[in-house]
């Protein structure tokens, strides 16, 4: 029995993510069972408890991504944010610069945590919600860095003049493209500064795993 709990349950995500990777029209009943290589009859019983939770929705032969999936996509960034404040309050004491934990969205960079250092006479205001582009700033730019890169970036002035950033990429966490950085008015040693965000950016992606 827990075997076969465990396959319904591995099709069953196996399907939603098929409804989901759908790029224009929904697919439909014969789509899904060839992508998951079951039977339409599976597949009608699959979508049943799915379809209960509100994350499928029929229309006709045809199925879509429902509203509860939002509902879950909801609870994401809180989790995220309180996973990652340990690591990010750690890092701007130990910098003195303001810390943020930023996530892409499409071919935007957004910061969903920011811990600011308590002992500095001054740093920078970053709200959370910040957008910019992801070809800009510290935080932007390492999103795109090689595996084998020295595995954070260093910018000045790039988003806000005079403001200098040091970032490094939260590697390892599956569907997770996201920095932790540093920023400040003055002037970061980045051979200094960017080990320590790598152990941060890898301290948060533990806390993720």
């Amino acid at each position: 029995m827990p075997r076969e709990s465990s396959l319904t349950l591995e099709r069953g995500l196996a399907l939603l993510q098929a409804v989901a990777d759908a790029d224009t029209e929904a697919p439909s009943i014969s789509d899904l069972a060839t992508a998951i290589g079951a039977s339409r009859a599976a597949v009608y019983r699959l979508l049943v408890p799915l379809q209960a939770r509100g994350l499928v929705r029929r229309e006709g032969s045809r199925v879509r991504l429902g509203l509860g999936v939002l509902r879950l996509a909801g609870r994401v960034m809180p989790q995220l944010r309180f996973a990652a404040l340990p690591a990010l309050r750690s890092l701007a004491e130990r910098v003195g610069a303001t810390a943020h934990l930023t996530v892409a969205d499409g071919s935007e960079a957004q910061a969903v945590a920011v811990v600011e250092p308590t002992w500095t006479a001054y740093h920078v205001a970053y709200r959370v919600g910040t957008r910019h582009s992801v070809q800009r700033g510290a935080a932007g730019k390492c999103l795109n860095l090689p595996p084998d890169s020295e595995g954070w970036v260093a910018t000045s002035g790039e988003l806000q003049p005079g403001a200098f950033g040091v970032a490094a990429p939260v590697r390892g966490v599956v569907g997770l493209r996201a920095s932790v950085g540093v920023v400040s008015m003055e002037t970061l040693v980045s051979a200094e500064v960017g080990p320590i965000v790598v152990a941060a950016a890898a301290e948060v992606a533990a806390a993720l795993r």
